[in-house]
């Protein structure tokens, strides 16, 4: 059984030491083969075997001080009668990975669970019905936005915190004006108290749980820091000192910025989520399914296959499947790019998020909604987000140590100032320090830009599998292409048959031909059946397929080849006596293909050229990528005359630049060989015939046709969502400015510690003005990575 992937929302995470600790924490889960954390989206990717158990996977993140929201659903079940039959539901039900508790109501005939958001609802009805019985969704809880539902908290915490922390900074704002007041002590202490208590537990709260569970963050720098200047100023007050002697307010303040900050920074981040959340709105809320004489719309969740779903105009398709009744123009951009909307009739295949036009059409369901092409395209993004560039090595390495360095720093401060006799100075310094250095923007310098990033790729139809394939384009040197498929349009016709005995006429030699290739998925095979159409084709057996050679099997009793000329040379058979029209065809850019016979005796039997056109914007694509600096190169399987007369159509005028005659492993060889040389290679295939070279490359990127097949290039880095080379240049372009935004990133968090640091351990930023200057960091950091949103090719 292939591994499962579970995407999981985490509350808590506020910086790279949070991201570090919870997957320290993830990694003790059993059956955990990968942990990705993304902080933008406070979102972990996991890579799970079979049966493992969400009760590990939640446990594991409370002992560690972070919590993963659960979702409450009621099912309503038919038939449950016998106090019997509960065993085998309540196994089946718990059986779904992501259910933590099942408890069911006999007397109801419901069952109420507690699983992971991420649970499909499609897989508690379809165990359940594996189980015997019928079952509908009754409710469902908990499903909501988990970060809306977060940033809807810190508005309130936040209007609650400034509303109690302006009192006490009003006497200071008076100040300039010559007005000299303040109030009494008391007053002061609780407003301060109240901040401290009532916004400010979700900070007490979380450093607490992170401190008990070894696991220090930054919550636990802000809250040492509002609580030191609490103390002090409830210290200060007992021995007589009023108003502006008191530091009420930079405890209260501290808290306050900080608030502001995150509710800011999740506005932000929010944003740079666009692209996914984008996709996930094009899925509709309920489907219109059959039952019985009529029809019935039931919740997207309770969707499962072979149910038959009618789509209205203006609707949108909820799920695959194939179209039984009607007519209509759907709209597929979202997963081809194309804008031109397309004519579907019974028999067609429908893909989820597809707009209808004008027409009522039916279709019966092949997937679920989150088994459908939209859904898996969708958790490619999400995972694609989650991952880490390698670039992030080094923050995350330094974040594991800040926060322990920070209160070294901070004590020895402290200590520096008691000596020099200012305790109560070196208080508020060391104070400034804890909460001037928390390493947000040093969490969020990656992250942030690289959730941007692959979302705009996507928006541009790239899809990206993840952070460290965006980050290798950008370094890339040169860049290789397959030919056929790729630079040319991948539907080759059959121009020429040019039989070697007199015996077999031309219509003879196709017919050999196309038994030969009636199974074969290669462009040159489907020629051949599309040459031969309706006529008969002798009928072929023991077919079999050799990768990079062509094609064997028997013809009306005898042993026959059709392949290239390596293939036929090695079973014994020359192609000399025809290898001047063989030459003539390839130097007009054509494929060329042989048939021969090895019964009674080896013999060659005709020459088969093809000819396939460059795709009308490859030369264009091409030379965008020349002006952006890098080498390019043709690996092609076929003959070096017809590859070399391709890449002068091209204008790769390069005679180094084309390769032909080359078998998967020569393509190989190549790819090894200048990355020998230092060079970054990346190489451009179909994603069929290519995965080896895919997936040895510095960067595969396979070219996407059929939604199905781009999302399933898992050699590939990247793939173009819709055959349009132009977007290599694009993507190239995109990654470059992505690891710009990067650097930018890293840079400023580090700039930002090495001279605020210092400046609040020498008194010169009080613990008020630490807060905010903090807090602005963070937003410097996401702001400079929503610039990539505006960023055009």
């Amino acid at each position: 059984m292939a591994n499962e992937t579970l995407s999981l929302h985490i509350s808590g995470m506020h910086c790279a030491a949070c991201v570090g600790h919870v997957e320290k924490a993830l990694r003790r889960v059993p059956g955990l083969v990968k942990a990705e954390v993304q902080l933008t989206e406070h979102r972990a990717q996991l890579e799970l075997l079979p049966g493992w158990q969400a009760q590990h996977v939640v446990q594991a993140l409370h002992e560690a001080g972070y919590e993963a929201p659960l979702s409450s659903a009621t099912l309503w079940v038919e038939g449950l009668r016998e106090a019997t039959e509960l065993p085998r539901l309540e196994a089946a039900l718990q059986a779904v990975p992501g259910v933590l508790s099942v408890s069911v109501n006999l007397a109801q005939g419901s069952v109420r669970l507690q699983a992971l958001p991420s649970t499909p609802a499609a897989s508690l009805l379809t165990a359940a019905q594996a189980a015997g019985f019928r079952a509908s969704l009754q409710s469902l809880s908990g499903g909501e936005d988990p970060l809306a539902a977060e940033q809807a908290g810190l508005r309130r915490d936040l209007l609650l915190a400034w509303a109690a922390t302006l009192p006490l900074l009003l006497p200071m704002l008076g100040m300039p004006f010559g007005i000299h007041w303040h109030l009494p002590a008391w007053a002061q202490a609780l407003l301060a108290g109240f901040v401290l208590v009532v916004p400010g537990r979700r900070l007490l709260g979380s450093a607490w749980r992170t401190l008990r569970a070894g696991a220090p963050g930054m919550d636990l720098l802000i809250s040492l820091g509002a609580l030191s200047a609490f103390g002090l100023s409830v210290f200060l007050a007992s021995r007589g000192a009023q108003g502006m002697e008191l530091f009420f307010e930079s405890s209260a303040a501290i808290l306050s910025f900080v608030l502001l900050g995150r509710w800011l920074e999740g506005g932000a981040r929010r944003a740079t989520g666009s692209a996914v959340r984008a996709l996930q709105q094009l899925m509709p809320a309920r489907a219109e399914v059959q039952q019985g004489s009529g029809w019935k719309s039931i919740p997207l969740a309770e969707l499962l296959p072979g149910q038959r779903v009618r789509v209205k105009p203006g609707e949108r398709v909820p799920a695959d499947g194939r179209v039984e009744a009607g007519r209509s123009h759907i709209n597929l951009a979202h997963l081809t790019g194309e804008p031109l909307p397309v004519a579907v009739e019974p028999g067609d295949e429908l893909r989820a998020g597809a707009l209808n036009f004008d027409g009522v059409i039916e279709f019966t369901a092949t997937q679920t909604a989150a088994a459908s092409s939209l859904g898996q395209l969708v958790r490619l993004l999400e995972t694609a987000q989650a991952s880490k560039a390698p670039i992030q090595r080094l923050a995350d390495r330094v974040a594991a140590r800040f926060v322990p360095a920070v209160l070294g720093v901070a004590l020895l401060v402290l200590l520096g100032w008691a000596l020099a006799g200012h305790w109560s100075e070196g208080l508020l310094n060391a104070v400034a320090v804890l909460v001037v250095a928390c390493p947000c923007a040093l969490g969020l310098a990656t992250p942030t830009a690289v959730v941007v990033g692959v979302g705009k790729a996507a928006q541009l139809g790239l899809l990206v599998r993840d952070a460290a394939a965006l980050e290798a384009l950008a370094g890339v040197q040169r860049m290789a292409f397959d030919k056929t498929g790729t630079l040319t349009e991948g539907r080759p016709q059959l121009v020429h048959i040019d039989p070697v005995v007199p015996d077999l006429n031309r219509l003879q030699a196709q017919g050999l031909a196309a038994a030969l290739a009636q199974a074969s998925p290669h462009p040159l095979a489907i020629a051949l059946r599309e040459a031969q159409g309706q006529l008969p084709s002798p009928e072929a057996k023991f077919l079999r397929e050799r990768p990079g050679m062509g094609l064997e099997g028997e013809v009306e009793g005898r042993s026959l080849l059709l392949g290239s000329s390596r293939m036929l040379a090695e079973q014994g058979v020359s192609t000399v006596p025809m290898e001047r029209a063989a030459s003539a065809q390839a130097l007009q850019g054509r494929s060329v293909s042989w048939l021969a016979a090895l019964s009674p005796q080896p013999q060659l039997l005709a020459l088969l050229a093809f000819g396939d056109a460059p795709r009308a914007d490859a030369a264009d694509a091409l030379h965008s990528l020349q002006a952006l600096g890098l080498r390019l190169a043709m690996l092609s399987g076929d003959r070096p005359e017809a590859a070399q007369a391709m890449a002068r159509r091209l204008g790769l005028e390069d005679p180094e630049a084309a390769h032909g005659g080359l078998l998967p492993a020569d393509k190989l060889s190549s790819l090894h060989a200048w990355r020998a040389r230092g060079e970054r290679v990346a190489f451009v295939g179909d994603g069929l015939n290519d995965a080896p070279a895919l997936a040895a490359a510095d960067v595969g990127i396979a070219i996407g046709g059929a939604p199905g097949q781009a999302v399933s290039s898992a050699a590939a880095g990247l793939t173009l969502l819709q055959p349009r080379l132009q977007s290599l240049a694009e993507a190239v372009r995109l990654s470059r400015a992505t690891l710009r935004v990067i650097r930018q990133n890293l840079g400023w968090a580090f700039g930002f510690n090495l001279l605020m640091i210092p400046l609040a351990a020498a008194g010169q930023l009080p613990p008020m003005l630490a807060a905010a200057a903090m807090a602005g960091s963070s937003l410097m950091v996401v702001g400079n990575a929503l610039r990539l949103r505006r960023w055009r090719p």
